[in-house]
């Protein structure tokens, strides 16, 4: 490990560095890029591979194998391409390659991140980092085991988070696994069970439903994808999962599993804890959520307290001790725990920096969007229907709601994918957008134009008289605008 040693006449004087950041995905990558990009001296710190869980374990090679997945689908599915006259041969495709091609696009990103933080001037430490006391951070190299303390008039926390493996769950990494272990598609199990139906889940269940694998899907609460808008989750369940060879079963604990060949897995109703079923499958795909990377800190050091293993944060990423911040000490990423999204990381990163130049900058958690990248796609951005009704009781306002249909658009009938819905929350006096929720074709593409609206504070009003491009996916988008402003209007 190599350290230049700061300019005494620099912003850093006294200082190893200006800024040093601990974890080097998303948020961290971000962070360390910002700063440099500034003029401030930045070192990286990283004890596994650089992008993170984003880049390595997550959303960069799972959607390698959903392009590659949804390319068998779409050629398998004999009655969708009749509708256009096409009939294609039976298809055929080779796990490794598919495989081979995440693995190959990771390699990829991981190099780019690399070489840019290399060019904007950012040290790349290679070790476990963690906090020896305020602006203080040790560096234990990796291999050697060599320690460090370094000194940094900032630090800024980007360590990420981990799989959540519920209690009664034994893990393997073979039979049963986590998305860490799925994303290397080194097998294809005839019957899969996954426990959870939230965006990891049924990305995971369209990957190996489309591959040939018969898959059962285990959810705890009392209905099947509980984290998405009731009415979305009501129209994308007959596609996403009573279309296809998968059976879902909500109300359900996976209360203990064991790894082997049959896999076991006790079922117990979620509300008696009583036994209901012993399943025996091929394999198991925990997906339950993740958990922080903040165990191996020392946050005691600075007096911080996790809340379940999260950092605190307010909106300017400053770290929090009874609610106050702590000077220097920024967090940022899934180690907070505000929205677990790549995105959303990489933007308090740069919050952070933009407040460490001086800059005062928040975070606006509700124009941030979320997709989910299934066949067809599931998106949202700003506030659930329950939240926002909660919002208009306790402000005094008339909520909106509005619904466009993909079926009523020229561009998706002619793809033959009408399968969709938007629905647009609102305030009806004001026309402020609230929310947006939608399923069907592009969703994830379609829902940063209500993204940039909510983050504008925009009504549907000004919205409604934008001209969107004829024929295209974006007018399921403005003839939503359209009934709103009507809405409003009445």
């Amino acid at each position: 490990m190599s350290v230049a040693p700061s300019s005494a006449s620099g912003p850093s004087s006294g200082f190893d560095f200006d800024v040093i950041v601990i974890g080097a995905g998303y948020g961290g990558f971000d962070a360390a890029k910002h700063a440099a990009e500034h003029g401030l001296r930045v070192a990286i710190v990283e004890s596994r591979d650089m992008g993170g869980t984003c880049v390595n374990r997550g959303c960069v090679p799972s959607k390698a194998l959903l392009a590659a997945s949804g390319r068998v689908r779409e050629l398998a599915d004999a009655e969708h391409l009749a509708g256009f006259g096409i009939h294609a041969a039976p298809v055929r495709f080779e796990r490794q390659k598919i495989a081979d091609h995440a693995n190959q696009l990771v390699a990829t990103i991981r190099a780019n991140l690399t070489k840019t933080l290399e060019r904007v001037g950012a040290t790349i430490l290679r070790g476990q980092g963690r906090l020896a006391g305020h602006q203080q951070v040790v560096v234990r190299e990796s291999g050697g085991g060599v320690e460090r303390i370094l000194s940094a008039r900032d630090v800024i926390i980007a360590t990420g988070s981990e799989p959540f493996v519920p209690r009664g769950i034994e893990t393997d990494g073979r039979t049963v696994f986590t998305s860490d272990e799925a994303v290397s598609l080194e097998w294809l199990p005839r019957w899969l069970a996954i426990i959870g139906s939230g965006y990891i889940g049924l990305e995971f269940a369209d990957v190996y439903t489309a591959l040939g694998c018969e898959v059962t899907m285990i959810e705890a609460l009392d209905r099947v994808m509980p984290t998405f808008d009731p009415d979305i989750a009501k129209i994308a369940a007959r596609r996403l999962i009573d279309a296809r060879d998968i059976d879902a079963r909500a109300g359900l604990l996976a209360r203990k599993v064991t790894p082997g060949c049959p896999v076991t897995i006790e079922l117990a109703d979620m509300a008696t804890k009583e036994l209901v079923e012993t399943l025996e499958v091929d394999a198991v795909l925990v997906a339950t959520g993740r958990v922080p990377s903040s165990a191996g800190l020392n946050l005691a050091a600075v007096g911080v307290e996790t809340e379940r293993g999260f950092i605190p944060v307010d909106d300017q990423m400053r770290v929090l001790v009874a609610g106050e911040p702590v000077p220097h000490l920024w967090a940022v990423g899934d180690v907070t725990g505000k929205m677990m999204l790549a995105h959303t990381a990489a933007a308090q990163g740069t919050v952070a920096v933009d407040n460490i130049l001086g800059h005062a900058r928040a975070i606006d958690y509700r124009s941030i969007p979320a997709a989910t990248f299934t066949h067809p796609e599931i998106s949202s951005v700003g506030l659930s229907e329950a939240d926002a009704k909660a919002l208009a009781a306790r402000e005094g306002f008339e909520l909106g709601s509005v619904r466009s249909y993909f079926k009523a658009n020229s561009k998706a009938l002619a793809e033959l994918e009408s399968d969709g819905l938007m629905k647009l929350l609102f305030n009806k006096t004001t026309g402020e957008v609230l929310g947006a929720h939608l399923y069907g074709l592009h969703a994830a593409d379609l829902i940063q134009e209500i993204a940039n609206a909510v983050a504008r504070r925009q009504s549907v009003q000004q919205l409604a008289a934008e001209v969107h491009t004829h024929p295209t996916l974006s007018e399921v988008v403005e003839a939503a605008y359209k009934q709103a402003t009507m809405a409003v209007a009445g």
